[in-house]
């Protein structure tokens, strides 16, 4: 099905003019059309529309995965009231009493907090085969090594700019990889971080939503 993602600000790219009440047109895991909505919603009148609130930008690569995925431990939400809800690692992962089984749940974990932030991509290499066959499956791309980076889940931490972290821009015919966050414009993103993040599509299935 045809669906047009519109925001009340779209970024395609670094280096393009922010569009104003712009959209993306996705069909099936491809961009169609790229513009303002009046424009897109003209050109495919019979699309079922999806209104968000906030910048809708191309997903971000996660510099860090390898390190996120398998050195650190990302608890069950069960596990909450014992080991808190942020990543563990260092002494308190060397604590815990750990199994393979144990490792692909917390890995797919990482792998759902990333498309929380935003994130489409992830930097390799990501050869864990626990690691691979959870990245496979989750749509995720995998890009050439990023320059070493401070493992957080939010992509926009230690990047100079959203340019820095956006993993490739939105094309018209290119895979349907990208986020929507719940802020004015660009500075405020870069100022709040990927936390903001209200919508994520990856090759055009909607794989994260804000309740």
């Amino acid at each position: 099905m045809l669906t047009l993602h519109a925001a009340d600000l779209l970024i395609a790219g670094p280096g393009t003019d922010p569009v104003p009440d712009g959209a993306v047109a996705v069909d099936g895991g491809a961009i169609a059309a790229i513009g303002p909505y009046e424009e897109v919603a003209a050109a495919f009148p019979q699309a079922r529309v999806r209104r968000w609130r906030g910048v809708l930008t191309p997903g971000l690569r996660q510099p860090a995965a390898g390190a996120l995925l398998r050195g650190a431990y990302h608890p069950d939400p069960r596990e909450y009231a014992e080991l808190g809800e942020r990543p563990l690692t260092g002494e308190r992962l060397a604590s815990l009493e750990m199994d393979e089984t144990r490792w692909s749940g917390s890995i797919r974990r990482g792998l759902q907090q990333m498309l929380r932030h935003g994130t489409t991509a992830l930097a390799g290499p990501l050869t864990d085969p626990l690691t691979a066959t959870a990245v496979a499956r989750s749509g995720l791309r995998v890009l050439p090594p990023a320059a070493p980076a401070e493992a957080h889940l939010d992509p926009l931490r230690g990047a100079a700019s959203l340019a820095d972290a956006i993993a490739s821009p939105l094309t018209v015919g290119g895979r349907a990889d990208f986020a929507v966050f719940d802020v004015p414009d660009v500075s405020a993103l870069e100022a709040a971080g990927a936390g903001t993040c209200v919508a994520t599509v990856l090759a055009g299935r909607l794989v994260h939503r804000r309740r």
